[in-house]
Formats: structure tokens, C-alpha cells, sequence
């Protein structure tokens, strides 16, 4: 036996030893479920109210996916210059008829003297509020307005910002005056900013994972070493694929279904999609077209 063949043989000896030691020491640590998240069927979230049925963020389109029958909402929110959290998507107003200021430098006043429907064009391809105002819409609106709903909730500001910096506290402080904990999730692109939540809200709200949170899963899952992943947070809303990477397979959703948490996908606005995510496991589907979605939740019920 040579020894470049006898080194082989050392060190594949010695990783099989440091899985096996790894295993024995390490076992997969189930995450606490959430109430807000105990659904016994796939779920539907209307994204930004229904994007594709009625402008993104304002009561038409949460009323309009509200009567279709959706789950809950799937929202963006940023801070005004006047510190009010309003459901919000772009860091600029840039989808009104002359508004193209940063959000965190305008007022609620100043921004709901706009036209957010002014932009929008319908599934015929008309522009239906052109002509008819349509406001802005606060956090605290909206959680007031649906008691019934799932509200998942994406902090959009940046924690390097000023903004971003308050955002966590403020957050936390409305969502526990309205007592609402149990019915909304709050995640963020920045898993800086859900760390920060989480400091005041010390785990009474189900968390959503941030980019680092997927990445770290899906490199354990890819891995022999799966079992030393110990997830933070309580659901994962992803999109089918990641670059080259394919986030949606049933043995992904089965790895992380077996730490109790539940995969939501965005964005699908296609029926036969839709079908194969909840038949590969996934337990939410998130959508501009809640009118198409909810054919898929009544099959389900």
C-alpha cells in the first residue's frame, strides 16, 4: 500500500470518527412551535395584500384577499422620518404620481398626501386608480383591522440606518401593546435586524429566517453534519431556487419540517407550481394572486 493511499485511508478514518463523535454528542433540537404557525394544512399569504389584483400595501388589496379567503398577509414595513411604522415596500415612494423621496425623510402626513394606486396596472392592463387617491397604510392600521389574520412582517430598513436602528424596538413595543404575539411573524433579509427583535421580544414571537439562516441550513442539510445544525428561528420563507441552488426539495423541507419548522415559499402565482410545493412539503405558499391560490386551499381543507 503507497503512501499517498495510506494517508487516504487516515483521514477518511478520521472523519467517519468525528461524524460519529459529533453524532453521539449532538442530536437534533426540535424548535419550540409557535401558535402563530399551528395551521393543520398548507397556508396561503396574500403578498403585499395581492399584488396583482389591486395596488401592492393598501386596504383595497388586503380587502380584496381577505374576501377571498387567504390565511394572513405577507408585508414589507419602514419607518416614516416621524418614527410611525407604516407597510411599506421600497426605501423611496416611487410608485405615486410625483413622490420620489426617500420614506425615512418624509412624514406619514407628507407621504398619504400621494397617490399610491397611481402606478398600478390591473390584470387587463389598465390603470383603474389614476384618477382615485389611495392612502398609505400604518402597521398599527392593519393589525387592528384583521384581528384574525397571520401577519408576516419583513423590517425592511437597514440596521446600519437610522431608521433600521429603531425599527426593532418599535416594532416590538406596538406589537405588545396591541398584544398581538401570537398571530404575526417577523423576519428580515438582515438577520441583524431579527436579532435585534428578538432581544426585546426574548422568543413570545415567531421568528423568520434571514439570508445567513438559510444559508447555514442548507449547507448542514448538504452536509454529513446535519445534525449539528440548532435552528433560531421558527419558519423559513424562501424562494424555489437561490441562484443555482434548488431550496425545494422534499428532503430540504423533511430536514427542517423535522426541527418543527414549516417551509412558506414566494413568490408563486402559478397554480401547477403551487401543487408541487405543498406535494413536496412545503406548509405556505405566498402569492400576488390569491385569487388563483385559494383554488389550492380549498383542496386542502
Amino acid at each position: 500500500m503507497g503512501k499517498k493511499t495510506k494517508i487516504a485511508i487516515a483521514i477518511a478514518a478520521a472523519s467517519a470518527a468525528a461524524w460519529a463523535g459529533s453524532k453521539a454528542i449532538s442530536k437534533p433540537q426540535q424548535r419550540e412551535g409557535k401558535q402563530a404557525l399551528q395551521f393543520d394544512r398548507p397556508i396561503i399569504l396574500a403578498h403585499r395584500g395581492g399584488a396583482h389584483l389591486e395596488p401592492e400595501h393598501t386596504m383595497l388589496a388586503f380587502e380584496k384577499s381577505a374576501q377571498l379567503g387567504v390565511d394572513g398577509f405577507e408585508i414589507d414595513i419602514r419607518l416614516t422620518k416621524d418614527e410611525e411604522i407604516i407597510v411599506f415596500h421600497d426605501a423611496t415612494v416611487d410608485r405615486t404620481t410625483d413622490g420620489y423621496g426617500a420614506v425615512s425623510e418624509m412624514t406619514l402626513e407628507e407621504i398619504n398626501a400621494l397617490n399610491h394606486g397611481y402606478q398600478f396596472e390591473d390584470l387587463s392592463g389598465e390603470y383603474p386608480y389614476r384618477d382615485k387617491k389611495v392612502d398609505v397604510v400604518t402597521l398599527r392600521e392593519l393589525l387592528e383591522s384583521y384581528p384574525n389574520m397571520l401577519i408576516n412582517i419583513d423590517i425592511k430598513d437597514a440596521p446600519d440606518t437610522y431608521e433600521g436602528s429603531l425599527m426593532p424596538s418599535k416594532l416590538w413595543r406596538l406589537i405588545e401593546e396591541l398584544g398581538v404575539e401570537d398571530r404575526v411573524v417577523v423576519t428580515s433579509f438582515y438577520g441583524e435586524q431579527i436579532d435585534r427583535f428578538n432581544l426585546y421580544a426574548q422568543n413570545q414571537v415567531a421568528l423568520g429566517a434571514g439570508e445567513s439562516d438559510v444559508r447555514k441550513a442548507f449547507a448542514s442539510f448538504s452536509s454529513q453534519f446535519g445534525h449539528l445544525y440548532h435552528p433560531k428561528v421558527d419558519v423559513f420563507q424562501i424562494p424555489p431556487k437561490s441562484g443555482v441552488v434548488s431550496l425545494d426539495s422534499p428532503k430540504f423541507i423533511q430536514f427542517l419540517n423535522n426541527l418543527n419548522i414549516p417551509v412558506h415559499y414566494w413568490t408563486i402565482n402559478d397554480l401547477v407550481t403551487m401543487n408541487k410545493l405543498i406535494h413536496n412539503g412545503a406548509k405556505g405558499i405566498i402569492t400576488d394572486r390569491p385569487d388563483i391560490a385559494v383554488e389550492l386551499l380549498l383542496q386542502h381543507d
